[in-house]
């Protein structure tokens, strides 16, 4: 039987968005949170672990750190890098399976440096991610928890072939999701074009009109899958909402009133902010398109600020592999954004834990819990220095500490 082990920890952000806890100790038995101890509880405990030496080897001194539940990426894909590289880009979006697996395995890897532990991929042209992990994770194990959607749904002639396909001719949205659920572990639905960056608060017209739409989720539903569905503006997200998706990806410019409607019918907004912030910080200075992807940008933190007073769940999402948007290193950027908005520390890490791991249905994660999986990330310093002190962390899987690439950032630009 593996011996039982007490970390001892600086601060425990425990992902439920509650006050952060200062002088804690874990009891973890075999990979698994068995007690917490505050400094209340340790006068009485019986084996009053603070007495004994940090010397220990049944001990594990995480003192000078915060610990908090591993991160979570709620929308992200895995086949493109955020490379800024032209050539690179187009050799991703035209490469075979064999020439991507590299990419791939790279890109996991890049999560797990940043602390992510489970990822949602929100669908590729060629169903790459879904095939890695359902032929390659278990003979290169990478300890990232990854739910794919194989190739999204679109509308003929509309955005999305980067990341998906039509329904074949004659068939309906609820047709083509039947057709393809075994297998997937989420449905993915294009249902708007992307943000303009020639005129501010351009909206596209949605791809599915409701009944579409609707008969679309449902179909999902009736798999026990749940449906994840890109738009931006107030109409296409006003019937994504009204169809009942269970996540909104994106969401610019779609208005009070639908994160009212979000709100009373409980559907998740992963907000994706940073992909407008790395625009506005790679295009050419002071150029029109430049403006208008940072005026798109602070539109969005006020969209957030207003879903937090209304209370709309939000979970954390960056669209890694979109220009300037990293694998792993996106999560900590998303989380400063969350911050700007108002978001604090413990409640934004709440939506990269929790609220996350409820979304991809991840029930031994997201949360530092007595009876739950002992996943968590150790980063040097107080709470306060979250999220910039993620750039440096140690990472723990059920209680043993993970080997882990040095670096928490963009890896290198190749295939």
């Amino acid at each position: 039987m593996e011996p039982i082990r007490w970390i001892r920890a600086g601060f425990l952000i425990d992902g439920r968005g509650g006050e952060i806890q200062e002088n804690v100790w874990l009891r973890i038995i075999s990979g698994r949170v068995d007690e917490i101890l505050g400094p209340n509880s340790l006068e009485t405990h019986p084996r009053e672990p603070e007495k004994r030496s940090t010397d220990d080897p049944g001990i594990l001194d995480l003192s000078e750190y915060t610990i908090l539940p591993g991160l979570i990426d709620s929308h992200l894909h895995l086949f493109m890098s955020g490379a800024g590289n032209t050539q690179i880009r187009e050799k991703q979006l035209n490469a075979g399976f064999d020439e991507m697996k590299p990419t791939l395995a790279r890109h996991l890897k890049q999560l797990v440096a940043c602390g992510v532990v489970a990822a949602r991929d929100g669908g590729d042209y060629g169903g790459y991610a879904h095939r890695y992990r359902s032929e390659c994770v278990e003979s290169d194990p990478i300890p990232v928890y990854l739910r794919t959607a194989g190739k999204a749904w679109r509308k003929p002639g509309r955005y999305g072939k980067l990341i998906g396909r039509p329904p074949l001719d004659g068939e309906s949205l609820a047709e083509a999701v039947s057709r393809t659920a075994a297998g997937v572990d989420h449905v993915k639905i294009v249902n708007s074009g992307l943000n303009s960056l020639s005129e501010f608060g351009k909206e596209t017209p949605p791809q599915f009109d409701s009944t579409e739409l609707r008969e679309g989720v449902r179909a999902a539903h009736d798999r026990g899958l749940r449906v994840m569905i890109h738009c931006n503006g107030t109409v296409p997200v006003q019937i994504a909402v009204e169809a009942g998706c269970d996540s909104i990806e994106h969401g610019f410019f779609m208005g009070p009133d639908n994160l009212k409607r979000m709100a009373d019918r409980g559907a998740v907004w992963v907000p994706t902010a940073v992909t407008m912030k790395a625009y506005s910080e790679r295009l050419p200075p002071e150029s029109p398109e430049a403006e208008i992807a940072h005026r798109n940008f602070d539109h969005q933190v006020e969209q957030i600020r207003l879903a937090r007073e209304l209370g709309v769940t939000v979970a954390v999402g960056t669209d890694a592999g979109s220009l300037g948007v990293h694998h792993g290193i996106a999560v900590k950027q998303e989380l400063k954004i969350l911050t700007k908005a108002g978001y604090s520390v413990s409640k934004a890490i709440a939506c990269a834990t929790a609220n996350g791991a409820r979304l991809l249905d991840l029930n031994e994660l997201g949360t530092l819990q007595t009876g739950k999986a002992a996943t968590w990330v150790a980063a040097k310093g107080h709470p306060q220095d979250l999220p910039d002190s993620l750039k440096s962390i140690r990472l723990f899987i059920s209680g043993r500490e993970t080997k882990k690439d040095p670096s928490c950032g963009e890896g290198p630009n190749h295939l």
